[in-house]
């Protein structure tokens, strides 16, 4: 799932714009550069769904950036999810088969009812960068409540969105190679900042937003020079892991090379005549992260945020209290084999050093799995995050937070599985709480409920005024890792802010290995 041990129209657009009466009951038009489309009215307001915003990357376009769509003619159906793009089968709700269309360059908007101009919500999905779709979260209702206009984008994975061409006899690869997904979230924005305000947003208040690779996307935008005046702040939840690290030019063409031997090609031209499946099946045991080099990313976005080459636009950042124990699972008791106690310390020295092993003893922790996931979340996401957050104190407003309700739900993949693992607050379990995940509702309780109320409103503030608050809570803190405010029911202590957490998760011992 995780590689590595894992951005003058206003007046025009409002002009445009169908107008609409707030409860009505036939169908919302809107017209936008490419044409009219036609949405539906739900009980939480006006959803388009499925609208594309590029050219389908097929034939001479795959492994190009992205062009703007093609007019059309008559009106457009927008009541139905488009296509996701080339990725195979998972566990999650709703990917129980592959998917092997390229034609997925497709976001979805969702409006609150009413005609006021509104700040508007970009999301990018997780998957890795090599699954997912727009449609994994249904934020209906969180516009509603935040009264906010929110977008969900497709983009262009695994090696059909990160396949460095440079290499390969390719005459169009410009040091951009290798970055197609991320163009299209670039190419997604400047579609909703030409079309957004037709629909009740405000291009010039869009703030950039994801979990997991979703999040590692938006560290990737704010770095990217060609995203410059697409957004005016960002969100990273559990994003940081590898501390946004992207994979140098050199090495990412040397494994463009590999994977076209796999297909027995030395061109672009001939992997151009594989098919979807075929690149699909060839692309496993390849990281398909971001690339360095050219005008997209010059850099690398840590280097960026210290030079001051970055976006200096707000951040909210933050990552969850047990995200290790997710991947922990899926290694040990999901795969049959629960991490044992003779075992341990075997395992922990192999795979973080006797260090460790001395900061991670078993008998503080409940089991050995959820020992083990510690260490694994600590070093991958907990720390990276807290040293995002120092990184970008420098550069620029940075709010921090912790979701830290180890009461939540597991959310609907890990409830399927019918397991009795404890995961607590673990990696995804907090989009649950800011959205319908998969579109269904979760299992909250009344507490949970009111932190997940809390949790909107925090995100809600930020998207409008680009500073998070919530009624009644304490505010976030902006500044630097030193202040975390911990998001927790009431029983276990409410909203709090901490200036424990970086010694909580041992990230003296996570910081020195990653300077070396």
């Amino acid at each position: 799932m995780i590689p590595r041990v894992v951005t003058a129209l206003v007046a025009l657009a409002a002009a445009l714009t169908v107008p609409v009466p707030a409860q009505a009951s036939s169908a919302p038009v809107v017209r936008t550069e490419a044409g009219l489309v036609r949405g539906e009215v739900t009980a939480q307001g006006r959803q388009f769904l499925g609208v594309p915003y590029a050219e389908p990357p097929v034939g001479g376009l795959r492994w190009r950036e992205p062009r703007p769509v093609r007019a059309w003619q008559g009106v457009r159906d927008a009541g139905d999810f488009g296509n996701k793009c080339v990725q195979g089968a998972s566990w999650d709700p709703g990917y129980e088969r592959p998917s092997h269309t390229e034609d997925c360059l497709d976001l979805n908007v969702y409006v609150p009812h009413g005609s006021a101009r509104r700040a508007v919500l970009v999301w990018f999905h997780g998957g890795g960068l090599t699954a997912g779709a727009g449609q994994d979260v249904v934020p209906d209702a969180f516009a509603r409540r935040t009264g906010t206009v929110v977008v969900t984008v497709n983009y262009r994975l695994g090696a059909m969105g990160f396949l460095a061409t440079a290499g390969l006899d390719d005459e169009a690869a410009d040091g951009v190679s290798g970055n197609f997904g991320l163009l299209d979230q670039q190419a997604a924005l400047r579609w909703v900042r030409a079309n957004i305000g037709r629909f009740g947003g405000d291009p010039g208040r869009v703030t950039i937003a994801g979990e997991s690779a979703g999040g590692r996307s938006v560290c990737t935008q704010l770095a990217s020079p060609t995203a410059e005046g697409l957004f005016r702040a960002g969100i990273i939840q559990s994003g940081a892991y590898d501390d946004c690290a992207a994979r140098p030019h050199g090495t990412a063409v040397a494994q463009g090379a590999a994977f076209a031997e796999r297909l027995g090609c030395t061109t672009v031209a001939c992997l151009r005549g594989k098919t979807s499946a075929e690149i699909l099946a060839a692309q496993g045991g390849f990281d398909w992260a971001p690339v360095t080099g050219g005008a997209f990313l010059p850099e690398q976005p840590t280097a960026a945020f210290d030079s001051g080459a970055a976006a200096g636009v707000p951040v909210l950042n933050g990552a969850n209290l047990d995200e290790g124990r997710l991947f922990a699972f899926g290694q040990f008791d999901g795969a049959g084999g629960p991490l044992t106690a003779e075992r341990y310390p075997e395992v922990m020295r192999a795979s973080f050093g006797d260090a460790a092993l001395a900061r991670y003893p078993l008998a503080a922790h409940p089991t050995p799995t959820i020992a083990f996931g510690t260490a694994l979340g600590d070093l991958l996401f907990a720390c990276p995050a807290l040293r995002l957050d120092g990184t970008l104190a420098g550069r620029g407003p940075v709010y921090t937070y912790e979701f830290a309700d180890r009461t939540s739900p597991p959310f609907a993949s890990l409830r399927d599985l019918g397991t009795d693992f404890d995961f607590g607050a673990t990696h995804v379990n907090e989009v649950q709480y800011l959205f319908k995940h998969f579109g269904l509702e979760s299992p909250l309780n009344a507490e949970q409920q009111a932190l997940s109320r809390q949790t909107v409103q925090y995100w809600g503030s930020f998207v409008r005024t680009g500073v998070p608050r919530a009624d009644g809570q304490p505010g976030m803190p902006g500044g630097g890792p030193e202040r975390v405010l911990s998001l927790r029911t009431a029983s276990a202590g409410g909203n709090a802010v901490s200036t424990t957490v970086h010694r909580d998760h041992q990230c003296d011992l996570w910081d020195a290995g990653a300077s070396q």
